[in-house]
């Protein structure tokens, strides 16, 4: 599923000459990608314990549902790479981490691009493209 937004992220953030908007880092779509999930989260009645913005750190949410305690890892994949063949790295520790405390395993991986031209990075006051097709069960 690919969806269309025409929001705008925060303020325009130009260069010194006032004429180019400046590209998301990496940590930027790593906090919008958090936010899609997030409020994913919240429509599913997902409980939040912790959460961790962090981009280097896995889970970024631990949340409960039903009970049960899930620990959920959010990537940002930004166009041409593809969401559905994205590989997280050091999986087996995560899922250690997730045995030592009863935890399921989940997974969402957010595929974004510049709505205007895919080959264009995001910039803060440009619409965007999602693609993600919601959160994927590891364990």
């Amino acid at each position: 599923m690919i969806l269309e937004f025409h929001q705008k992220m925060s303020d325009l953030t130009t260069l010194e000459d006032n004429l180019l908007p400046v590209p998301l880092g990496k940590e930027e779509l790593h906090r919008l990608a958090m936010n899609i999930i997030g409020k994913d989260l919240e429509k599913d009645n997902y409980e939040f314990l912790s959460i961790n913005s962090s981009l280097e750190k896995n889970p970024q949410f631990v949340c409960t549902k039903n009970k049960q305690l899930y620990f959920i890892i959010v990537k940002a994949i930004l166009y041409p790479e593809n969401p559905k063949t994205f590989e997280i790295k050091n999986l087996n520790k995560i899922l250690d981490h997730c045995t030592k405390f009863d935890a399921k395993l989940l997974c969402a991986k957010v595929g974004l691009a510049n709505s205007d031209d895919y080959e264009l990075p995001l910039f803060k006051n440009s619409s965007y493209i999602i693609n993600y097709e919601g959160i994927e069960k590891i364990n």
